[in-house]
């Protein structure tokens, strides 16, 4: 998953959130190389990662001028600016509003609700098995919930819809295969799902994707 004399340096591991970084450093020809480090891989390059993000929160992105940028929105978003050519970002301004809006909807509610499934022991004080069961459930539930507002206000709009795919698609395709949401996508948003499915087989997301399921 490295490109040969990097500029950027991407902090991420397999099946992590950094796969939406590379499809949008590879769509706007940039190089850069992945630095493997997340909180959950003891052997990987975990001090550096907490240097770079208090949080350990992967994916972390090293800019060529020395610039270290942190939360996947974030990092989309400035690539979209600083590489317009790319198309990571409508050109146009109110086709561009709401591809920022899908890019802080997915992050601050599908990703963050992601975490505290994964990791429910952090969301709560109850140190039993079945009480942090309860925390996950709830934890699931919303986010499907949040899938469901999201598929009802972008399933049909351009700026996920439209080829090629740009940052909003990326982060929506990487984020999706979580913590069953494409299961239940595919059940309670099918068109939606299937928008999901076609844009992660584009080129543009296809081998990245593969890269990080590869490990």
């Amino acid at each position: 998953m490295t490109a040969a004399g990097a500029g950027y340096t991407v902090f991420g591991s397999p099946g992590s959130g950094s796969a939406a970084i590379e499809m949008a450093l590879r769509a706007a020809g940039q190089r850069y190389r992945v630095r493997r480090a997340s909180s959950w891989e003891p052997e990987s390059d975990q001090p550096a990662l907490h240097a770079a993000n208090p949080l350990a929160q992967i994916p972390v992105l090293a800019c060529p001028d020395g610039t270290v940028l942190t939360e996947s929105a974030a990092i989309l978003i400035h690539l979209g600016l600083a590489h317009p050519e790319a198309g990571l970002l409508p050109a146009e301004a109110a086709a561009r509003a709401r591809a920022l809006r899908g890019l802080v909807f997915i992050a601050a509610n599908c990703y963050a609700a992601v975490g505290i499934s994964d990791h429910p022991e952090r969301w709560t004080t109850a140190t039993t098995a079945a009480a942090r069961d309860k925390v996950r459930a709830a934890a699931r539930a919303n986010l499907h919930r949040h899938w469901e507002v999201m598929a009802d206000a972008f399933g049909s709009d351009p700026v996920l819809a439209a080829p090629p795919p740009g940052a909003l698609a990326f982060l929506a395709v990487v984020v999706s295969q979580w913590s069953g949401s494409r299961q239940h996508l595919r059940v309670k948003r099918p068109s939606f799902h299937a928008l999901i499915e076609r844009l992660a087989a584009h080129p543009r997301l296809a081998a990245v994707l593969a890269e990080h399921q590869g490990g």
